[in-house]
């Protein structure tokens, strides 16, 4: 990972970052030995370079990415069949509600992360990099890959994940 993507990354989301109720997601556990945090972190930054790559709103991605899953309940009070479906909408309500107006394809994203298990499909480029990138990111961290990536290095080192 080059420095430059890392900085750029950062202007996009930092304010978020900062945000008591993103930290909050710290003590949520998503995928095991993941917290919603780490994950939501994880999916944004993969986003975020699907984007740039894709010639999308890496900006929107990446915030679509760190917030898909800012649901901030503990998602075994619902079965597991529910959660699926319920907590996009959650995460889009306190979205909307932290960040005030999210754009359509930031809205659009946080909705539609979960597809094709969840109706709502992804409309544009920045969902669609939400969308994939939650799948990627959540094979590696259910296969073990996510410790051993060298953004997980970055994301835990509060002195650089935060500048």
């Amino acid at each position: 990972m080059r420095e430059e993507h890392w900085a750029a990354y950062l202007d996009c989301v930092g304010e978020l970052l900062a945000d008591p109720q993103v930290q909050a997601m710290k003590e949520i556990r998503h995928h095991p030995g993941v917290s919603c945090f780490e994950h939501s972190l994880f999916v944004s930054y993969v986003a975020f370079r699907l984007a740039e790559r894709w010639r999308g709103d890496r900006r929107g991605a990446a915030r679509a990415g760190l917030l898909h899953d800012l649901y901030l309940y503990d998602p075994k009070s619902l079965p597991s069949y529910k959660q699926c479906f319920a907590h996009p909408l959650a995460a889009a309500r306190n979205a909307r509600a932290l960040c005030g107006e999210l754009s359509p394809q930031e809205e659009n994203g946080i909705l539609a992360h979960m597809w094709p298990l969840a109706p709502r499909a992804p409309r544009s480029r920045t969902a669609a990099a939400v969308c994939l990138a939650d799948k990627l990111c959540a094979t590696a961290e259910v296969l073990g890959i996510w410790r051993r990536l060298e953004l997980y290095r970055l994301a835990c080192t509060p002195a650089r994940a935060f500048r």
